[in-house]
């Protein structure tokens, strides 16, 4: 039976459900095929909702309209073979060409996101067939990579090799990608639906912000498995996930994601879309009452949750490491807000080809770490050009830089990101980078504090900035007579054992404003933070409006009515 139709008596279908139903959006593939890519963009919008059916194929419009796509490539687990790399940097280098040189990344780059994920800007429809073959070939796809289904599954990016984690759970999570992808029945939730399974200590895959998260738990046997939350995400409505009180043995996880993805289906909110992410029916069903439609659609007994094996969430996994594999080192290399030209892909196959073993995993915080190095090839993969440009030892700033596309590609977004966010962390590395201390982790260099600085567009939170130390959002201020690009600024959010969101502390300060005011409350942190204190820990102690005066001294800009879009984006 096929998720087409609404499930709750009465419900008036808000208009993408209409069109859901009017034809179902696997259908665009074909079209895509035989059609459109023929007649061009002008065929697309003859077809009414046929815009909102490219998402399950992974198509966006641009902002700059016509025939300019932005295409996602969905990485299960964040886990590539070097071919993939090379081959998503030659599709890249032939058919993402923008019409004139960016001057950071050049005319023909690809985005990692924070859902291991990348993406293509500049693709013309004519071409996407072409491209369909080279990543099926390669064994990638960009179905359901957007859409209202379960999007990419998260899980550690040095799942198999990092040497303290409980078990490697990435086969787990590519078993469950591997069932959803192109599974009709479960191709019309509600909304996105988001997974994250890590059988990792440090929830670098953000168990607590994803609509499903499983991570590493022990019963008190011994036996190893994992424990369930449901109901976390970012947005309007920011909410950590709730502790489900199940454990699972690893070969229950896809049973269990399959039932949560119909209770969604069945009991979600198809009227208002605002509101109709899993988070809002775990809240409005409460844990307990969620466990109990759960437990009626799954083919065992659910059993209370074990002795939780995590240390919640970690950050990254930049620097060089060393793995279980004895004589073997990982290299995670920070890239600034995860944009790359496609021959620095090329380039990173090259170098997991060469260096390790044949492997690259993407993180969610746009990086990526070449696994499998041994130590006596460690200096050399350090000497290349690649990693002098995407370096396993960054500044602080720009280490935890993060940001949506932004403008520049986004219909959503309200201000430019990735060249701001680039030069904001660069700025401060300037100022400040000398004044943060060596880090801890096993690796061949010192790591310095890191500052998490991520920048999203609009309210949409694809850059996650509830999360970080320093969260900037997209708005607009008058400044005189002029409408200028602006942004709120937030302080104190983090994950793990302190999880919580920042406050939103300064709203609508224009742009040109910000590196001086970031400036500002960098150097009360350095002059006031307690030893070991990190940034979050002393916003959060710092009253609201000491950081806002610090920010903003003696000036406010009043916002231009940009708050009226906060409610989350169909993204």
């Amino acid at each position: 039976m096929e998720f087409l139709q609404p499930f709750r008596k009465g419900a008036q279908l808000n208009q993408i459900e209409r069109w859901k139903l009017d034809r179902h959006p696997f259908e665009v593939a074909d079209a895509v095929r035989t059609r459109y890519s023929v007649e061009g963009p002008a065929a697309i919008a003859e077809v009414p909702g046929e815009v909102e059916r490219l998402k399950w194929v992974g198509i966006y419009p641009q902002r700059q309209g016509g025939d300019a796509f932005m295409l996602r490539v969905k990485v299960p687990a964040g886990r590539m073979t070097a071919h993939q790399v090379t081959t998503l940097g030659e599709i890249i280098e032939r058919y993402a060409d923008g019409p004139e040189d960016h001057a950071i990344w050049g005319n023909r780059y690809g985005d990692i996101t924070t859902r291991q994920d990348v993406q293509l800007h500049w693709v013309h429809i004519a071409d996407v067939p072409a491209i369909w073959d080279l990543l099926e070939a390669a064994g990638l796809t960009s179905v359901q990579a957007c859409g209202d289904s379960a999007r990419n599954v998260l899980s550690c990016p040095v799942s198999g090799v990092d040497r303290d984690e409980v078990f490697d759970a990435s086969e787990i999570a590519r078993e469950v990608s591997d069932f959803f992808t192109g599974n009709r029945e479960f191709a019309n939730l509600p909304r996105k639906f988001k997974l994250s399974i890590t059988g990792c200590r440090d929830d670098c895959a953000q168990a607590e912000i994803n609509d499903v998260g499983m991570w590493p738990a022990r019963l008190d046997d011994g036996t190893l498995g994992l424990n369930l939350l449901v109901g976390g995400g970012l947005s309007d409505g920011p909410r950590m996930a709730s502790d489900l009180d199940v454990f699972l043995l690893p070969n229950q996880a896809l049973e269990v994601s399959r039932a949560i993805a119909q209770v969604f289906g069945e009991l979600g909110n198809r009227e208002n879309r605002g509101t109709a992410r899993m988070r809002y029916l775990v809240q409005e069903l409460g844990p307990e009452g969620f466990r109990e439609e759960l437990a009626e659609r799954t083919a065992f007994e659910l059993r209370p949750a074990g002795e939780s094996l995590t240390r919640r969430y970690r950050g990254d996994h930049v620097g060089v490491h060393v793995e279980h594999r004895p004589g073997h080192s990982y290299v995670g290399c920070s890239v600034t807000v995860g944009r790359m030209p496609g021959t620095d892909f090329i380039e990173l196959g090259r170098l997991a080809e060469t260096y390790g073993d044949g492997e690259v995993r993407l993180a969610t915080d746009q990086n990526f770490v070449i696994t499998g190095v041994p130590e006596d090839r460690v200096d050399d993969l350090l000497a290349e050009d690649l990693l002098q440009r995407r370096s396993p030892f960054p500044a602080p700033f720009e280490r935890g830089v993060v940001a949506c596309t932004g403008s520049e590609f986004c219909r959503f977004a309200i201000v430019e990101t990735k060249v701001r966010a680039v030069e904001w962390a660069r700025e401060m590395d300037r100022r400040y980078a000398d004044r943060f201390g060596g880090g801890a982790g096993v690796t061949t260099r010192p790591l310095g504090e890191v500052v998490r600085m991520h920048f999203s567009g609009c309210p949409a939170s694809c850059a996650q900035p509830q999360i970080a130390d320093i969260g900037f959002r997209g708005e607009t201020a008058h400044v005189g007579d002029e409408i200028v690009e602006a942004v709120d600024i937030g302080v104190g959010g983090s994950l793990g054992t302190d999880a919580g969101f920042g406050d939103w502390v300064e709203g609508a300060m224009p742009v040109d404003d910000v590196a001086d005011a970031l400036g500002r409350v960098v150097e009360r942190y350095l002059g006031e933070r307690a030893a070991g204190e990190r940034f979050y820990e002393w916003a959060r102690r710092t009253p609201a409006d000491q950081v806002h005066v610090t920010l903003s001294p003696g000036h406010h800009h009043a916002g231009n009515g940009a708050s009226a879009l906060r409610k989350e984006q169909d993204r």
